[in-house]
Formats: C-alpha cells, sequence, structure tokens
C-alpha cells in the first residue's frame, strides 16, 4: 500500500517567550524532539460579541476589517500577526500555527452590524490580520458566508489572500463587482515552489495563485497582486517576474510591501534563515537593517510597510519600473457603496 502523504510542514518549531508572560517554561537539556509527537492543529471557538474591526492608521487605506480566524494555520515565518497570539497568553511561534481561534457566528453578527441604522457603508477588508481563507475555511465556509452577507447587503468588500481558495466564492463576489462593490488580491511572495515550501508552508503553490487570479478575472472580479513581502537579499530579485506572471494572469493592479519583523518574529525569522538558508542569512538580515535604520523593525507610521534609505529606495524603483514594464495602470479600482441595502428595511429607510 501507498504510504499516506505526510502532512505539510509547520514555518517554525519554535515557542519564544510571551512578552506579556512573567513565567517561562523551558526545556531540559537532554530532551530528544524525537520524542514528542508533531502537535495538530485545534480549532477553539471565539465567542467575541463583535466582529468588524477599526483602525486609523495612516498607513492604511481602509477604516474597517473583519477577521473571521484569530491565528493561521498557513505558517509564514515572517508574519507580521504572530505576536497577536501574545494577547491571548500563547506563543507567537508554534501556538500561533496550531491554535485557531474560529468566529463561528461571524456571519450573524455581520449582519447584525450593517443592518444597524447607524452603520455607514464603506469598504471593508477580509481580512486585515490574519488569512481569510486558510486551510479549515474549505470546510467551515465561514468567509464564503460573509461574502453572502455582504451580497445581500451589496456592501463594498476588499479581500487579500495567500490562498487559492478565493476563486472558490468567484460567484459570490462577481455579484458584488456588478455594483463596483468587491475586489480581490492575491499576495505572491515567490515564484520558486522550493522557497514557498518553507517560507509559507501552508499556502498555495504560486501556480495556483495565478491560476485563482484567472479564475477571478474571467469571472468578472477585479483582482490583483500584492508582492508581499519583499525580503531583501532573498525575494526582491523576483518582483519583475511577479508581476509578469499576475498581469499574464489577469492581475488588473498590483503593490508591495517590505516584510516587518515585530516582536518575536525577528528572532524566529532569523533563526529560520540560519536553518533554510545559513549562506545567504547574515547578508538578508543585513540588508532588513538597511532599509529598517539599523534594526529589524521600524513601526513608524510612514516607514514600516515600505522602509527608508538608499536600499529601500532601490526596491520601490525596481517595483515602479517591473509595474510599468508589464503594463499595470498606476490607480487602484475605487469600490463603491452606492448599491448599498438594508434587507427588509427599505420602508424604514424611506421613513428616515
Amino acid at each position: 500500500m501507498p504510504r499516506p502523504t505526510p502532512p505539510p510542514a509547520r514555518g517554525t518549531p519554535a515557542q519564544p517567550p510571551n512578552r506579556f508572560e512573567r513565567i517561562t517554561l523551558e526545556r531540559a537539556d537532554d530532551f530528544d524532539d524525537a520524542e514528542e509527537p508533531a502537535p495538530h492543529t485545534q480549532f477553539l471557538r471565539d465567542v467575541s460579541t463583535g466582529i468588524i474591526s477599526w483602525n486609523d492608521s495612516p498607513d492604511l487605506p481602509f477604516r474597517t476589517s473583519l477577521n473571521p480566524y484569530r491565528g493561521c494555520e498557513h505558517g509564514c515565518i515572517y508574519c507580521y500577526a504572530r505576536p497577536t497570539h501574545e494577547f491571548l497568553g500563547w506563543s507567537a511561534g508554534l501556538d500561533f500555527e496550531t491554535r485557531i481561534l474560529v468566529k463561528e457566528r461571524a456571519p450573524e453578527l455581520l449582519r447584525e452590524a450593517l443592518a444597524a441604522a447607524k452603520w455607514e457603508p464603506q469598504t471593508l477588508v477580509l481580512s486585515g490580520v490574519t488569512d481569510p481563507y486558510q486551510p479549515v475555511e474549505r470546510r467551515l465556509r465561514l468567509t464564503r458566508r460573509c461574502l453572502e452577507v455582504l451580497a445581500e447587503f451589496r456592501h463594498p468588500v476588499a479581500l487579500i489572500t495567500k490562498n487559492a481558495l478565493v476563486a472558490r466564492d468567484a460567484d459570490v463576489l462577481a455579484g458584488l463587482a456588478r455594483h463596483g462593490a468587491a475586489a480581490a488580491t492575491l499576495s505572491i511572495t515567490s515564484l520558486d515552489t522550493s522557497l514557498r515550501r518553507v517560507l509559507e508552508p501552508r499556502t498555495s503553490p504560486p501556480a495556483a495563485r495565478l491560476a485563482a487570479l484567472r479564475a477571478l478575472t474571467a469571472a468578472g472580479v477585479p483582482a490583483g497582486v500584492n508582492v508581499a513581502p519583499i525580503i531583501p537579499g532573498l525575494n526582491d530579485h523576483e518582483i519583475p517576474a511577479i508581476l509578469d506572471a499576475a498581469r499574464a494572469a489577469g492581475a488588473q493592479w498590483a503593490g508591495y510591501t517590505v516584510v516587518r519583523l515585530p516582536h518575536a518574529v525577528k528572532d524566529l525569522f532569523a533563526a529560520w534563515l540560519q536553518e533554510h538558508f545559513p549562506d545567504k542569512a547574515a547578508k538578508v538580515l543585513a540588508r532588513v537593517q538597511d532599509v529598517r535604520g539599523g534594526a529589524l523593525n521600524d513601526p513608524r507610521f510612514g516607514s514600516r510597510m515600505r522602509g527608508e534609505g538608499p536600499y529601500a529606495e532601490q526596491i520601490r524603483r525596481l517595483f515602479h519600473v517591473a509595474r510599468r514594464r508589464a503594463g499595470f495602470p498606476d490607480a487602484f479600482p475605487e469600490l463603491s457603496a452606492a448599491a448599498f441595502r438594508r434587507p427588509g428595511g427599505v420602508q424604514l429607510e424611506l421613513l428616515e
């Protein structure tokens, strides 16, 4: 009998200490990792009573977002969201990948929020922190059900994901797109499948993401690409190739961000580099420091997304030249809330 296919690797086996906890546990020096079974993913109920998050960041082009899941099984080693798990008393390392909080009532909470008379329709981003199409979405369909609520209200939504599963929902998104109320962005970090396998182990392969772009645009859904994150010295040379491939797949806009390594992520990333790319580790970390003012992270508004300095400017120029040569327009699509409606509340709205 053929052997079963082993599950994809994790982004990291490490469990760095929680920065909010005073007590930490350490393994004994003679502990053998081989004696401990690989952890399975746990899906835990999130009993939040609200579903829409607000931000006032000058770096973000949106004010509201929705995250059906907390934690992410994709396991991207660079993920800036990893430290959010520390607010739950867990680690930004393996805990973030294996302890996933599920907001089971997300669709119902969203409907309540949109139906409220005080709600002002505006672009809602799905999601703003963890991926709305991580593997468990195939089974739970929370993102799909939230999209169906948004379609019911004709409410504008912008999606961003690294998972080709987004193409499953092309029908719902196409309905919203007919009102100018939907857009989807696929993040592509690399076209190198071997790099993708260790950098973001449980995401969709690059070819699958490009296929999702084709499927979305064929269905009439405005779709674009985000070259994200750009990791200086590791994948920045791929910018032109990624943009060319995405444009050929129908992408209508393109953006980028430079890697951010907040809190525990910088140490996780440095250890990952040493394990997988020991010959490049020093160069990559030095390049990250070049664009982050000598540190591995710079949280300041205005610089945290793109970086600063000569090397950051070199990345910016390379991206803009490659984007122009690939034939992308400069502008991103403007979503519209003009078709917004509250189902069953037409007469009330007229009275108001």
